[in-house]
């Protein structure tokens, strides 16, 4: 999914080790009803609450926690039975049967196998145009559907009464169960969306919820709202918080004050305090299984489509100056999927990446050949000189971004270059780059599951998620013979060869593997988070 330009919040203000410690403390005269309540923080606001619309990491943190499907994710990443109470596959692989256990939609009124079916359907049907239809590629007629083909209907779910669910594939999927437990294959109240219409997904109100908490307060542009406890929810009797409080902390410091003076449970920490806090109470580092990088419009910029002009950037970044500049404990990246995602054969899966590829995106600025390349791509375009402008999030560390890579692209290549940034909120930032109005846009995302296909897929020819539109013939052959391949090894090569394509070409270029530092205060137990999103279900407050 998409991140916002952050390193969780970020903040700037230090603080001595005494006064933190005297934070994680826990007043014995603490109210019960204090207990009861967390107060967390985003550093940007909701784009919308519609699963099948939404792509970004906000969004789906709150999708993830009022809403819920088949499985959910608990702790490291394990599937724990939500709405399914058995699950029963084919010999063949390709067909998948749950049952459902009884529960109820927020406003008291039934949940059944149905929900499921309109959900599906609505976020494959191209009148949603919805952006995540292609994680439904491999169920029966959905890339048909998609492509206008067949209708909605002909997808392959179907609700065998109420409490029967039974999943048709066109292939066996590896990771089929890993998507079970991501908010787009949640369910939908068909009632609700009717009811609501263009309204559905803006506010909290315009919604129905199913998960252990129901959002309420969010009018869609507000920077602070709530979740409280769905007294509807299945399992109810084991979720012991009462309230959720969220609010946007676009300015670091202010995200800090409100930690330090208890009034939030959790803040992100910048390179300055990461050195001087990480061995308080409370300290975590997050690994968001997230890697950052650039995205080049070469539909819309003659100079950025010249893969030269590409690899004169990327060997021209500073990756080790970058993220120490931004803190936390991310680390310079040389692929698109980041380390620590997926082990193949005991080894992890960017060990296979070529040296080759990996070559253009060095930890240092490789200046010889960053100006090599960029004089190459000038007399091959015919020019000496071109302009371009850098498009970010407004959060502190995207204005920090794209200042260091201003600065960085000016000082390897003079006047040869002229950068210009542009920061803006999340929600619009996003929309910009949805919509390719950009040069180049910093880019994040986070692995919808384990597995390096959530990333390979995004740069598809055909991908919506692909706001740049490179393309490459031999890359979307190899990425979808790796869909349909029963060979386990020759999937794994499939995906290697097509990532060594991607690098070699420039057709992003990756920055760092993000791992967030932050503080949870010490009487926060049992909050989980997996590769960027939360999971508050047995969070409780001791």
């Amino acid at each position: 999914m998409k991140l916002s330009k952050t390193l969780s919040v970020g903040a700037t203000v230090l603080a001595s080790a005494a006064l933190l410690a005297a934070c994680g403390s826990n007043s014995s005269k603490e109210s019960s009803s204090s207990k009861k309540t967390l107060n967390w923080t985003v550093a940007s606001e909701i784009p919308t609450m519609d699963m099948s619309k939404a792509t970004d990491a906000t969004s789906f943190n709150q999708l993830s926690n009022t809403m819920e499907g088949l499985y959910r994710l608990g702790k490291n990443s394990k599937l724990e039975k939500a709405l399914a109470t058995s699950e029963k596959v084919s010999k063949d692989g390709k067909t998948y049967t749950y049952t459902l256990r009884k529960s109820k939609w927020s406003d008291g009124s039934e949940l059944t196998a149905k929900d499921f079916v309109y959900s599906w359907r609505r976020t494959v049907d191209p009148k949603t145009a919805s952006q995540y239809s292609y994680l439904f590629s491999g169920i029966k007629n959905a890339d048909a559907i998609v492509a206008g083909k067949k209708k909605p209907e002909t997808l392959g779910i179907k609700a065998v009464g109420k409490y029967k669910l039974v999943i048709t594939l066109e292939r066996r999927i590896p990771y089929f169960d890993k998507l079970m437990g991501f908010a787009v294959f949640f369910p939908q109240s068909e009632k609700a969306v009717a009811k609501y219409g263009s309204k559905y997904g803006t506010a909290s109100k315009y919604m129905l919820y199913n998960g252990p908490f129901k959002q309420v307060g969010w009018t869609g542009s507000n920077l602070s709202w709530k979740m409280v406890k769905n007294p509807y929810y299945w399992d109810k009797k084991n979720v012991k918080l009462d309230t959720i409080t969220w609010s946007v902390q676009k300015t670091p410091s202010t995200a800090y004050n409100l930690y330090q003076s208890n009034k939030l449970d959790y803040t992100g920490l910048d390179a300055s305090q990461t050195k001087q806090l990480k061995n308080q109470k409370g300290y975590v580092t997050l690994n968001q299984g997230a890697t950052f990088y650039l995205q080049f419009n070469v539909a819309k910029n003659k100079y950025l489509a010249n893969t030269n002009i590409r690899k004169a950037l990327s060997l021209a970044v500073d990756r080790k100056g970058l993220t120490s500049s931004l803190g936390g404990n991310s680390v310079p990246a040389n692929t698109l999927t980041p380390t620590q995602l997926t082990d193949v054969n005991g080894e992890d899966y960017t060990k296979r990446i070529s040296k080759s590829a990996e070559s253009f995106y060095p930890a240092s600025t490789n200046k010889k050949e960053a100006v090599k390349y960029l004089n190459k791509g000038l007399k091959e375009l015919g020019v000496s000189k071109f302009s371009f402008k850098i498009l970010s999030d407004d959060t502190d560390s995207g204005k920090k971004t794209t200042e260091f890579l201003q600065s960085t692209f000016e000082s390897t290549f003079g006047n040869k270059v002229s950068v210009s940034v542009q920061n803006l909120p999340f929600k619009t930032r996003l929309s910009r780059s949805t919509a390719g109005n950009f040069d180049i846009v910093v880019s994040g995302w986070s692995a919808d599951f384990a597995d390096p296909i959530s990333f390979l897929d995004l740069f598809t020819s055909t991908n919506p998620e692909n706001n740049g539109k490179w393309k490459n013939t031999s890359y979307d052959k190899l990425i979808a013979d790796s869909k349909t391949t029963a060979s386990t090894s020759k999937r794994w090569d499939d995906l290697t060869k097509a990532e060594d394509i991607l690098l070699n070409n420039v057709g992003v270029a990756p920055l760092y593997y993000n791992t967030n530092a932050a503080l949870i205060r010490p009487t926060v137990k049992d909050v989980y988070q997996n590769r960027g999103t939360w999971n508050f279900k047995d969070t409780y407050i001791k």
